[in-house]
């Protein structure tokens, strides 16, 4: 009888494995300017993961940065994070994290964030400089093999808000370079990367610098871009 509980309860257990549902975090803390689009963002976030079968929390509460706490996540989301979001103990934790496997999501501002970090600085892959005014360019998309790029068109034509950066790391895939004579304001030349990902220190980091108007989060061809980093970032194919 004891046997027979023991099998019943490993079975049990088993099957809550397989029904358990992965689980991303949105981080949303801002030390500097806050972004109006965080709100839609966080339902388009959530609304995708509906529709594609992972969970999500939202929160703008650094604490949450513990061991223990970020063990639970398959990713973490920076939407629109700037400035000092946290402090030391935190992005220890984040750093044990992402070394054990974890994954990481930037969007947009995320560029924009721990400058006096250097760690970050090379997860995320680049540091935020300036920008022009929000403006149409043209995207050209050098890698149409990735799962956030291939519904994408080779020449991505949209209106955003786009970055110039003062240093961009040289470990990167990149996916989406910028046209800088399709707009004014550029200033990074011929290699102006806009999205990217990498393997570092042991996790997995995708970046989009798409993202800081509200209409994105209702355009399906930045949504499924954002959804392929995402699940990327999760270790899903």
């Amino acid at each position: 009888m004891k046997k027979l509980l023991t099998i019943c309860l490993l079975i049990g257990a088993l099957i809550s494995q397989v029904l358990a549902k992965d689980k991303v975090l949105i981080f949303c803390k801002t030390a500097g300017f806050p972004h109006k689009s965080i709100a839609v963002g966080v339902t388009a976030i959530i609304k995708l993961g509906q529709e594609n079968n992972f969970d999500t929390d939202s929160t703008t509460d650094a604490t949450r940065f513990t061991i223990d706490n970020l063990k639970q996540y398959k990713a973490v989301i920076f939407l629109n994070t700037t400035g000092d979001v946290l402090n030391d103990a935190q992005q220890t934790a984040f750093e044990q994290y992402i070394k054990a496997g974890g994954g990481f999501v930037g969007v947009h501002s995320a560029t924009d964030t721990e400058y006096e970090w250097p760690w970050y600085g090379k997860l995320v892959g680049a540091y935020f400089k300036s920008h022009p005014k929000q403006q149409e360019a043209t995207l050209n998309v050098v890698d149409r093999n990735f799962i956030a790029t291939k519904h994408l068109p080779e020449t991505w034509k949209r209106w955003d808000e786009w970055y110039n950066y003062k240093w961009i790391g040289n470990d990167l895939h990149v996916l989406i370079k910028i046209d800088e004579k399709s707009y004014t304001g550029g200033e990074n030349g011929d290699n102006h990367p806009m999205a990217w990902y990498h393997n570092f220190a042991g996790g997995r980091a995708f970046y989009t610098e798409l993202g800081h108007t509200d209409e994105s989060y209702a355009d399906p061809l930045y949504l499924n871009h954002l959804l392929g980093g995402i699940k990327y970032a999760m270790g899903r194919k």
